[in-house]
């Protein structure tokens, strides 16, 4: 191995290092309570360090983020059935899965209301767009052939079945309930609201555009 190697090698080993750290300390201690000297004392080094790997604490969340959504991305995007309604019952069945295997990634970017707006690095997350307006496209089918009703919003419907499995998420990661009973209830969440959308069941929901999301929703949603 070359000395640039052994450098770049090394180089890779403390980013991760401070991403590692950051991560717990954003997850227990919330993003707005920490600093970059926080993270330098967990990793040793000095605050003028790290910024040698990133220009800012957001930089470093972006950069989390980012890891998160590529993870998430990556089980939503899981091989496709001809079966519109497998697809968007599968990609939620995903996203709480997600949860369990990924949670502080789950709890920094889905529940700390304080973390910047991924919207202000949209080219960097577009990749979740794209996979969104997928989804939005199995949904459409499943209006277009009839298995849900036409009176069936596309966006509603996948805010509809995206809503409880974070909210379930959030109480199995706070202990509010047992890993069992949220997984036995996440399940049941998503045939509920799928059998309540294929009964024609009404909304008193609006569609959301991306520009009227919360910073805790920042403008990059799933299923």
């Amino acid at each position: 191995m070359s000395r640039e190697e052994r450098q770049q090698r090394a180089r890779a080993t403390t980013r991760r290092a401070i991403l590692d750290a950051a991560l717990d300390l954003f997850v227990t201690d919330g993003y707005a309570q920490v600093s970059i000297r926080r993270i330098a004392a967990r990793v040793e080094y000095s605050p003028g360090a790290i910024y040698s790997y990133f220009a800012s604490k957001d930089e470093i969340f972006f950069a989390l983020a980012e890891e998160g959504y590529r993870l998430l991305g990556a089980q939503l995007a899981h091989a496709a059935s001809d079966d519109p309604l497998d697809n968007i019952r599968g990609a939620a069945r995903r996203l709480y899965e997600f949860s369990t295997e990924h949670p502080q990634y789950f709890a920094l970017v889905f529940l700390d209301r304080r973390v910047p707006r991924i919207g202000r690095e949209y080219e960097r997350f577009a990749f979740m767009s794209e996979l969104r307006t997928r989804l939005r496209a199995q949904m459409q089918r499943c209006v277009e052939t009839g298995i849900f009703p036409a009176t069936v919003q596309v966006e509603v419907a996948l805010n509809l079945i995206r809503a409880p499995i974070l909210g379930i998420a959030a109480l199995r990661l706070s202990q509010r309930l047992t890993p069992e009973d949220a997984d036995a209830l996440a399940l049941d969440a998503i045939e509920t609201t799928i059998a309540g959308l294929r009964a024609g069941a009404p909304s008193h929901a609006r569609p959301v555009s991306p520009c009227a999301s919360t910073p805790h929703t920042k403008a990059v949603q799933t299923v």
